[in-house]
């Protein structure tokens, strides 16, 4: 795809008047407006995202765990869920059942069959066909504004209008989708084309923009960037950036005239569709990337050291998914795990667009590649698990719940320590004593680099390890603090696998991650899902629940 934003009372004036300055006067009534109508815009965004959690102390039985009893349920208990006219409002988005034998049955909130987007209620049975709980977010005010659904707007004046509003450039990476949906937004409901534009280059994007569906005008956006032929795969062998022996998949290739050469790219895994591994030839036009190959089996120049260990990690990323939580794959279900590298240049950063893990080279005086971070690659696929889960909006406190998982499981997969980028620091940074990205153990060690965040710190510029610290940020800067308040439940994660071990505290947040977030979850949300986890897994009652509930304490969420 190419695209070719009141005598009494005048005494009464005059005394006030000569006390306080005419435009303070004048200004306070036009303030007082403004504060009234900044505070009633604030109720209204609170309305249209109201958390629900509803926990069963004598669950009802149903003959079924399935979507139809989920909505008899809410039926039944309206009052208690705050949820009209279920079977109306909401529709089916996905049933899932775990190893547990609970089912969870995930409803979009609609209106006339139209998704409002980021209200999501999940339904939980457990394995007797009983509601033990339900929990997710709800926009309120669909019951009170009345939303119209009907369009004036075609998808592909959204799509253009989108395009420009980003300043996408001409090469994209994959077609942009344009889907309906009812957006709440600083006091109204819109009915909207969400459109989701992915492009790489200098500025790269992963953009969801919402153009009003009657009028065109963009409403809100965001850059939610996170940060053949039939072949045999065989063993081969490589060196890495920091000069490790690398054992590695890989696969031969021919080429015409060329004969046999080998490519990063494995197909040994059953019902996975490869790991494969690009050359992003440094020149920001993903069109040019390519499959990388070599002469030889063994991949042991210097260009190849970024390229293997991009390869190897992503390797034992999936099998930490596939063994400790029986994920295939980002999805679930086996799509292809693709890294591109050498992108860009000078590039001090990795990222998971929506379908790759892209990796840059660094600018060898802060940052190495950072594919040769075990950690740093768990982050961006763990993004990628994200997508395909909770789906956290990428801004404010879900966003940095989305960065703060992603840094949870990097630690829980490289599990050498509690800190992140440890291995893709140059050793001019080092030697200035910036040897880590983020720390989950001691936050407060490290200096927020970026000064643009850094200017809304209260507790002298290090990343914030209590919400006493938390960055206020504007959405304009960080998302709203993404890189930054994610700290806070980073070092809760720390302290809950301090007490009861990395193995049970990647099942907890696994399961809080797949089966209780919901798009706009914040970090009390988060609390709740993560406690209700360690119930599920552990029982009420358990050591590893008293350690959760200890560990949000610690960190000041409530």
């Amino acid at each position: 795809m190419k695209k070719k934003l009141i005598l009494p009372v005048a005494l009464s004036t005059v005394m006030l008047a000569g006390s306080i300055p005419v435009s303070s006067v004048f200004a306070q009534t036009a303030d007082t407006k403004v504060t009234n109508s900044v505070q009633a815009i604030k109720a209204w965004n609170e309305k249209a995202n109201v958390p629900l959690f509803v926990k069963e102390r004598f669950s009802d039985k149903y003959s079924s765990s399935n979507s139809s009893e989920a909505l008899n349920y809410l039926k039944k208990n309206e009052g208690k869920t705050g949820i009209n006219n279920p079977d109306k409002n909401l529709k089916v988005k996905s049933v899932q059942k775990d190893k547990l034998g609970m089912t969870h049955v995930r409803f979009n909130q609609a209106v006339n069959g139209v998704s409002v987007e980021g209200s999501e209620v999940v339904v939980h049975f457990n394995k007797n066909n009983e509601v033990v709980s339900v929990n997710g977010r709800v926009n309120q005010t669909i019951a009170d504004d009345a939303v119209d659904t009907a369009v004036s707007l075609s998808s592909e004046s959204a799509l253009k209008t989108a395009l420009s509003s980003v300043s996408a450039p001409e090469e994209l990476t994959y077609e942009p989708t344009a889907e309906l949906v009812v957006l709440p937004f600083e006091g109204k409901n819109y009915t909207t084309y969400k459109v989701n534009v992915n492009f790489m280059g200098d500025e790269p994007g992963n953009w969801f923009v919402f153009v009003d569906a009657k009028t065109g005008e963009v409403i809100d956006k965001y850059n939610g960037l996170m940060h053949a032929d039939e072949m045999t795969t065989q063993k081969g062998a490589g060196k890495g950036v920091h000069g490790e022996h690398r054992e590695l998949h890989i696969t031969q290739v021919k080429e015409p005239n060329a004969g046999t050469k080998f490519a990063l790219a494995d197909y040994s895994h059953e019902n996975l569709g490869g790991i494969v591994t690009y050359d992003a030839k440094n020149d920001n036009t993903s069109s040019n990337d390519t499959l990388y190959v070599g002469n030889s089996a063994a991949f042991i120049g210097d260009y190849d050291r970024a390229l293997v260990d991009a390869h190897y990690n992503s390797e034992k990323v999936y099998e930490y998914y596939l063994n400790e939580h029986g994920r295939n794959s980002l999805d679930g279900e086996g799509m292809a795990i693709i890294s591109k590298v050498h992108y860009g240049n000078n590039y001090n950063n990795a990222s998971w667009n929506g379908r790759w893990m892209t990796y840059g080279d660094g600018d060898g005086v802060f940052m190495t590649s950072l594919s040769a971070g075990l950690d740093v690659a768990a982050h961006e696929m763990t993004h990628g698990v994200i997508t395909h889960s909770a789906n956290l909006v990428y801004r404010n406190q879900s966003g940095a719940l989305n960065e703060s998982f992603a840094d949870v499981f990097g630690a829980l997969v490289d599990d050498s320590d509690w800190e992140m980028g440890e291995d893709i620091m140059a050793p001019a940074a080092k030697a200035d004593g910036v040897t880590v990205l983020r720390s989950l153990s001691n936050p407060n060690s490290v200096v927020v680099s970026n000064e643009q965040r850094r200017a809304y710190s209260t507790n002298g510029g290090v990343y914030p390890d209590h919400m006493d610290e938390f960055y206020h940020m504007p959405t304009s800067v960080d998302g709203g603090g993404v890189h930054v308040n994610s700290s806070i439940t980073n070092h809760a994660a720390y302290l809950i696998g301090q007490e009861i071990g990395r193995e049970k505290l990647g099942q907890i947040y696994y399961r809080a991650l797949t089966v209780y977030l919901t798009p706009n979850s914040d970090f009390s949300d988060a609390r709740q899902a993560i406690i209700q986890s360690a119930i599920d897994i552990y029982g009420e009652g358990s050591a590893e629940v008293a350690a959760t509930n200890s560990g949000f304490d610690a960190v000041g969420i409530d």
